[in-house]
């Protein structure tokens, strides 16, 4: 059992405190239903070697370091193997180089210069397997709940979690839709890597917004194209292989729906394009990636001919 009671003392006397009180009860009935490989994955952690770690950097990236023999190591590289694909990383736990299918250390290093984390209670809203959240940690935040309701991330994040027992960093197997509207809780909201697989982007922003508390920070990360305030791209079918791509706005456009959200100070603070060296195939994540999924003669274009991925940070204040 994942004991959340540390997360419900934390938030004792915080605008959180009310939905903190049936948050155990509601991950113990969703573990209750689970997933048809939850239960191996589980195995995997059961066998993750007992290590103390007597490093731990979370600022310059994601490493755990200790005493830890050839055999501890082997078990806990078979262990971390098990919970395989790995998207979100890179991981350095005990010698263990978790080589992730995402170099999101890049993401990260965009997006940092621009926080002010000291203090904050941070939510990381499609969090993954919580990369960003220990990098959140690194940086000064209070405390960060991740919602996801995939449960290989929520286990892949238990793993780390392991060896971190006392950060106060929670992993919730929950979409945004499963929170209480108008929380108004946390000091700063990520949404990176989210918005252009709803369905209703603006729907999203709103939700978002009901998060935080009055002066809060918005941190939003997504696929954008080119263009001016009304410039936005919905693709016929799949982007990118993906099929669950709804909007993609232009900056302009993304700029304009977070104003008409209600935010302001709204800036754009980074735009890049995505290339091999920060998303592709590794051992730790043996499917088909970036390179598969750009059209082999240009890669300006994805295969289904759209404009290769390019994604902008923007950040908001409610």
């Amino acid at each position: 059992m994942i004991d959340l009671a540390p997360l419900v003392h934390r938030l004792a006397g915080s605008p959180l405190h009310s939905w903190a009180q049936d948050l155990q009860a509601d991950l113990d009935t969703r573990m209750e239903k689970g997933h048809g490989d939850l239960m191996r994955w589980r195995q995997a952690l059961k066998a993750l070697p007992e290590l103390t770690a007597s490093v731990v950097d979370l600022h310059n990236g994601v490493t755990l370091a200790g005493d830890c023999d050839a055999s501890s190591r082997q078990r806990l590289r078979e262990a971390l193997m098990g919970l395989a694909p790995w998207r979100k990383g890179p991981f350095e736990v005990f010698g263990v180089d978790v080589d992730t299918e995402w170099r999101s250390d890049f993401k990260w290093a965009r997006v940092a210069p621009h926080l002010d984390l000291a203090g904050k209670r941070v939510l990381d809203v499609g969090c993954g397997n919580g990369y960003y959240q220990w990098r959140m940690l690194g940086a000064g935040a209070e405390s960060v709940i991740g919602i996801d309701p995939n449960w290989l991330f929520f286990c892949q994040f238990q793993a780390l979690a392991h060896y971190l027992p006392q950060l106060p960093a929670w992993h919730l197997p929950l979409a945004l839709e499963d929170l209480p509207p108008n929380l108004q809780g946390f000091d700063t909201v990520f949404s990176m890597g989210v918005l252009y697989h709803r369905r209703s982007p603006i729907d999203h922003l709103y939700a978002l917004k009901d998060c935080l508390v009055n002066g809060g920070q918005l941190v939003l990360e997504t696929l954008v194209v080119h263009g001016d305030a009304q410039a936005v791209l919905v693709p016929d079918d799949r982007y990118a292989q993906m099929r669950n791509v709804w909007f993609l706005p232009s900056v302009a456009a993304l700029e304009l729906w977070l104003r008409r959200a209600g935010f302001n100070e709204v800036a754009c603070v980074d735009v890049s394009l995505t290339t091999t060296a920060e998303q592709r195939s590794t051992e730790w994540m043996r499917y088909q990636s970036l390179e598969h999924f750009l059209d082999p003669d240009d890669h300006s274009k994805t295969v289904e001919g759209l404009p290769a991925p390019m994604r902008a940070v923007i950040t908001a204040r409610k």
